[in-house]
């Protein structure tokens, strides 16, 4: 694995120091050591000018950051200004040598402590140096019971500074201070910056018998009491964190930003399955973005990610929510009793995990809750099929947390069907959705909901092909279709899909969910049926199926409302001759079959925007919207009297009956529904007197003849 950050210093490197984008070459616990020792030392103003001074474009407050790494041109840069705002030259000696006093981590402290004596932290200084830098090695050359000889080299491509090694020189000898004993001495008489292949260092230090023994363990347990108190504060500032966290995705980017500060290493990579079941949450810092993906992927199978790791579960009594990584360079690794460190962070972000799946599914339950009610409240004022298809459809992205949702209904003439509402789709995928029509001959899905009416779990993979392209072109990949069924007559299906790619089951509790909802809607869509039926029979005639009076009133006043001035609306007032004589002869059965097929024929004749309807009795009437001219309605009418020439067939004789029309027409705005409907009716009976009139002449000169 390699880091952003490891390999030669180039010349890009060196100009861009401090911007977001650099290395991650030198730990912040380098420069929050730096900033304090400035800072106790020369008080906050020389803190800011040395950030000035330096030009390394960024602020105080991210070098204070334990967890922010920087480049290593920032670090030399940050070291000269110190230098010569402090004008003292051996300031960066003194930075390191008083790293107990100034921050040096309480974390590391008590790491250090951990391993029980210089001798033993000397032995794994090679290791620490990784939490420092990634731009140097450290080799022990010589290690005695009081003695040592270390090794540092900068790696290959980076200019040497001697202001770096004064810091290492001071920082090394710290060691023996962590364990109440006075500094090492460090003899330094080999240096890169003097052409040497590397830094030497030559150190002593005291046997612990040279103290007084109550004044060491004073010291040295006043040390570690110090560091743990700093580690319990910052263990509970952290706990405190992520139980304030509002969402998963909160809880894990905090989760690494505090084990940042604790366990220092390049590289963090936290990886979570996700409480919803979806794609796993994944945080990570310092690491190349192209190989974040599969590093999580072995983290959550459990895979050995390698050496350079110090891994730790994320885990509770519960459950086990994924794994927490700190990654060093190849060849590098962390130090003894880390991982510990590492667990108690980890311990800490499963409760929080835990606390925020009970309260994001009480959440959801209560949201689930707030939904099926309003899905109810709703439904009882859907007053027909289109509202309860769009009521449904909107409530199911709500009560089953689905990304899309749909409801299509079903034409058993046809045997298809057909798209009716949806939610969560984009307007052209909504269009797409819209114009669905899915055959049952071209479908098998469609005849298994039918038949079965089974629930059913679709994906492109196992899906037909009319219905993989449908799925294709809206891009979702799997989806829960449930039929609705009214008593035992298949209506139609609700359907709920996922961009998460969620694994559903025919019998899991998504479908359990969805079927509850789609029992609702084919409860509606009942209602809807009969109060559809209850408002055609109050707006129709019972034996005709025409619009009664009440709604022929309707039309014609909607006719008259959308007509501008240069459109003319008419209508034709039809009332049968001799029907009277039809009920006599041939029986009222006869009349009524009569009527029947009268309203057959004025509905073959009329254009698809005029509107037929029955008065009363044999009375019949037509609304003519949007002529053109007056000269159409006497043509319409003429029409609508020649479908009387031919006879009708009763009771098996030829039946002839007249109708007259009367035409009522209005020109512009003037005249109401009411008084154009009264001449029509005037007309009709101008029309009715003159064929009588006709015809009583007729038999007078027939008689004299």
């Amino acid at each position: 694995m390699t880091f952003p950050g490891a390999g030669p210093q180039t010349a890009e490197r060196a100009a861009g120091s401090g911007g977001a984008d650099e290395p991650r070459e030198t730990s912040g616990a380098t420069t929050t050591l730096l900033l304090n020792y400035v800072r106790d030392h020369a008080g906050e103003a020389a803190v800011a000018e040395i950030v000035r001074r330096s030009g390394v474009g960024t602020t105080v407050e991210v070098l204070d950051d334990p967890s922010h790494w920087c480049s290593y041109d920032t670090r030399v840069r940050l070291f000269a200004a110190a230098v010569e705002v402090l004008g003292d030259p051996q300031a960066m000696f003194k930075v390191g040598a008083e790293a107990l006093r100034h921050g040096l981590g309480d974390a590391i402290v008590l790491l250090l402590r951990a391993l029980g004596s210089p001798r033993t932290v000397y032995r794994q200084l090679p290791r620490a140096v990784a939490k420092f830098t990634t731009t140097s090695v450290m080799e022990v050359e010589e290690l005695g019971p009081t003695h040592a000889t270390i090794v540092y080299r900068l790696r290959p491509g980076y200019s040497h500074s001697r202001l770096d090694c004064d810091y290492a020189r001071g920082l090394i000898g710290v060691v023996p201070a962590v364990f109440g004993l006075p500094p090492a001495r460090v003899v330094h008489d080999e240096c890169e910056s003097d052409g040497h292949s590397a830094c030497a260092y030559h150190l002593t230090w005291d046997r612990p018998s040279r103290l007084p023994w109550r004044r060491r363990r004073r010291a040295s347990t006043d040390l570690e009491l110090a560091a743990l108190r700093g580690q319990l504060q910052e263990l509970q500032q952290a706990a405190t964190d992520l139980a304030t966290s509002e969402d998963a995705g909160t809880a894990v980017r905090r989760l690494v930003e505090r084990a940042a500060r604790a366990v220092l290493a390049p590289a963090y990579l936290l990886a979570v399955h996700a409480p919803d079941g979806g794609a796993p949450l994944v945080q990570s810092a310092g690491l190349a973005l192209e190989r974040v993906p599969a590093l999580a992927a072995a983290l959550l199978a459990g895979e050995d990610i390698g050496e350079h790791s110090v891994v730790v579960p994320v885990a509770s009594a519960r459950r086990v929510h994924g794994r927490l990584a700190a990654l060093y360079e190849p060849g590098a690794r962390g130090m003894v009793d880390e991982r510990s460190m590492l667990a108690a962070y980890a311990g800490h972000a499963a409760a929080a995990l835990d606390l925020l799946i009970a309260l994001d599914g009480s959440r959801r339950e209560a949201s689930r809750a707030r939904a099926l009610l309003d899905l109810a409240h709703q439904l009882a004022g859907a007053t027909d099929a289109t509202a309860v298809c769009d009521v449904v459809a909107d409530a199911l992205t709500r009560v089953i947390g689905s990304s899309s949702a749909s409801v299509m209904l079903w034409d058993p003439a046809e045997g298809v069907l057909q798209a009716r509402a949806s939610a969560g789709l984009d307007p052209d995928r909504a269009a797409v959705f819209a114009a669905a029509r899915l055959q049952a001959d071209e479908v098998p899905e469609v005849l298994s909901l039918a038949g079965d009416r089974a629930p059913l779990v679709l994906n492109p993979e196992t899906t037909s092909p009319a219905l993989r392209r449908l799925l294709d072109v809206l891009d979702i990949d799997d989806v829960a279709v449930v039929p609705l069924v009214v008593g035992d007559a298949f209506v139609g299906v609700a359907t709920a899909a996922w961009d998460s790619g969620l694994v559903l089951s025919e019998d899991g509790e998504v479908v359990a969910r969805l079927r509850g909802v789609a029992d609702q809607a084919a409860t509606a869509l009942q209602k809807a049926g009969l109060l559809d039926a209850v408002r055609h029979q109050a707006l129709h005639d019972p034996l005709t199926g025409l619009p009664n009076r009440a709604l022929f009133g309707e039309r014609l006043k909607a006719a008259l409302a959308s007509a501008d001035e240069t459109a003319h609306v008419a209508v034709l007032f039809c009332d049968l001759d001799r029907f009277k004589e039809v009920n006599d002869t041939l029986g009222h059965a006869a009349g009524d079959e009569l009527l029947r097929r009268v309203a057959d024929r004025l509905r073959g004749v009329v254009r698809p925007e005029d509107t037929v309807g029955r008065l009363s009795g044999d009375e019949f009437a037509i609304v003519l919207p949007g002529l053109t001219g007056t000269e159409v309605a006497a043509e319409l009418a003429a029409r609508v009297a020649g479908i009387f020439e031919l006879p009708f067939r009763l009771e098996g004789r030829d039946v002839r009956v007249d109708c007259s029309v009367g035409v009522g027409l209005r020109t512009g705005d003037r005249g109401t529904a009411e008084q154009l409907l009264r001449s029509a009716d005037d007309d009709m009976y101008r029309v009715k007197r003159t064929r009588r009139s006709t015809r009583s002449e007729e038999v007078v000169a027939a008689g004299t003849a």
